[in-house]
């Protein structure tokens, strides 16, 4: 596994890949290593900051997250939601059938947060819930404005 220390405007991320796949976008930094990074990471990098500009509305990667059968339906549903849109916990529970709580856990484990966007989920009010991310609901609310969403204050 090998990865790549990134510094974005929502605070330092490191990205991990392995067998040439993304497999985690982890905030904050990495202890030191001469390694080169792979490929895949330089191109994570390059569309995150392409995104972060404004230039790029969906990231073209090989993604290779890991967890539970479960977790991984609600991150394929979650990487399905448009740049600019967002949902609610209720929605995506509906139509992946399950409870919206059991749809939070699996967006608080989240392994490739901004890539697979977690941020573009709400509470059923249209406030903006909770996020796990560097800063938490700020981090949030820097994403969702970044992409052109109106928020509740």
């Amino acid at each position: 596994m090998s990865y790549l220390a990134y510094n974005s405007p929502v605070g330092p991320l490191t990205l991990f890949e392995e067998d040439g796949a993304l497999i985690a976008v982890e905030w904050g930094w990495p202890p030191e290593t001469a390694e080169p990074p792979a490929p895949v990471l330089e191109r994570a990098r390059d569309q995150l900051d392409a995104y972060f500009e404004g230039r790029l509305k969906e990231f073209d990667l090989p993604l290779a997250p890991m967890g539970t059968a479960f977790q991984k339906r609600v991150w394929q549903a979650l990487a399905a939601i448009p740049h600019g849109t967002t949902r609610t916990y209720g929605e995506l529970a509906g139509e992946l059938a399950t409870a919206p709580r059991a749809l939070g856990g699996a967006c608080g484990r989240n392994p490739l947060p901004i890539i697979v966007p977690c941020h573009r989920v709400l509470a059923a009010d249209g406030s903006l819930g909770g996020y796990s991310g560097m800063d938490g609901i700020d981090t949030k609310r820097f994403l969702l404005t970044l992409e052109g969403v109106s928020i509740k204050a």
